[in-house]
């Protein structure tokens, strides 16, 4: 019971904390909202990334630098969310036409009533780890307070803090580790490609013994993949497919010359002001791409394992969260000829 009210607090805080970033800036116009709907309904598809620019989404970048959407014969517009507009927004309300979403997350959407289609399959391994503070192991901390996004990400981190009644206290924070550098925290949730390296700048313990990596430990489900809203791709199947193929051959080029992949990532990031340097862009790169690389075949796969959807469906089923079970079908286009 305390979980769960540790929990629903969680929640209204990050609600609150997302309501109150939209409240500093006034709503925009509906002359701008009719703009930007008018913009998603042209032939341009619209893309939109789940989070700023950065190597995260360093084939997508390539892919439109090195003209490969264009040789497809697709025109993309790569647009990033803000905190006003995040990704999966701005995919309900039409203002974009595909974004990146991590598994957990576009089966709870899909559970949630929006029906979506994973269109490509970026991530073979989990990300997430837990880095404790004091040279302590993460599992040893029951009722540490523990950061979590604000944004989401966290589902498999309450999964495995439930199952070993650890009884964390979770912490929202928005999109950096300030509260765990400052010792607010006894341990914070990181990807391996981001937060995991800002620790590590920031001159912070970071050892296998403080880290806990969660896909050595069962909870090794795929993460980031690029979705559709269903109905829109059962209108434009070729235009996806051909989205799909040039973003797949963008990070199969980024593997094969990451220092100039670099380069065009750095020319998205000096182009949104990102607070960022090249050595944290780099090992993020690196990282992405050994994410990618699937642990059986030692291949960049690009495709949703079933077993790995499994998995996901588990967990979330057994920690309520989620309503039932959503289907291998239902994230892919096999599921295709149940709602035509």
């Amino acid at each position: 019971m305390i979980r769960i009210i540790r929990g629903v607090i969680t929640i209204l805080l990050c609600s609150w904390m997302l309501w109150h970033q939209g409240a500093v800036v006034a709503a925009e116009s509906s002359v701008s909202k009719t703009a930007q709907k008018k913009q998603a309904s042209d032939d341009t598809l619209v893309f939109t990334p789940q989070w700023m620019a950065q190597a995260q989404f360093a084939g997508y970048y390539v892919a439109m630098v090195k003209g490969f959407y264009r040789e497809a014969g697709v025109n993309v517009r790569i647009e990033h969310p803000s905190s006003t507009q995040p990704a999966m927004s701005r995919l309900r309300n039409n203002e974009c036409h595909a974004t990146t979403l991590q598994l957990c997350q576009a089966m709870q959407t899909i559970d949630g009533g929006f029906p979506l289609v994973n269109i490509l399959q970026t991530s073979m391994n989990n990300a997430t780890v837990i880095v404790s503070a004091h040279g302590k192991d993460p599992l040893t901390q029951k009722g540490a307070r523990v950061g979590i996004w604000c944004a989401g990400f966290g589902e498999l981190a309450m999964c495995m803090a439930n199952k070993e009644q650890l009884n964390y206290q979770w912490v929202p924070f928005a999109e950096n580790v300030n509260l765990f550098v400052t010792g607010a925290l006894d341990a914070t949730l990181a990807m391996s490609y981001n937060e995991y390296y800002q620790l590590i700048q920031a001159g912070m313990e970071v050892n296998e013994k403080t880290t806990y990596r969660f896909c050595d430990h069962g909870y090794n489900v795929q993460e980031d993949g690029v979705y559709m809203n269903r109905n829109y791709y059962l209108k434009h199947r070729e235009q996806a497919r051909r989205f799909a193929q040039a973003s797949k051959k963008g990070w199969e080029w980024a593997a094969q010359h990451p220092d100039e992949a670099l380069d065009i990532v750095m020319q998205y990031v000096n182009k949104y002001h990102i607070a960022t340097n090249r050595v944290m862009q780099k090992l993020m790169l690196a990282e992405i791409l050994r994410l990618q690389m699937d642990r059986e075949s030692k291949k960049q796969e690009f495709r949703l394992r079933p077993d790995m959807v499994q998995l996901a469906n588990r967990l979330l089923l057994e920690n309520d969260m989620l309503s039932r079970e959503i289907t291998y079908e239902e994230l892919t286009d096999e599921g295709r000829r149940s709602t035509e």
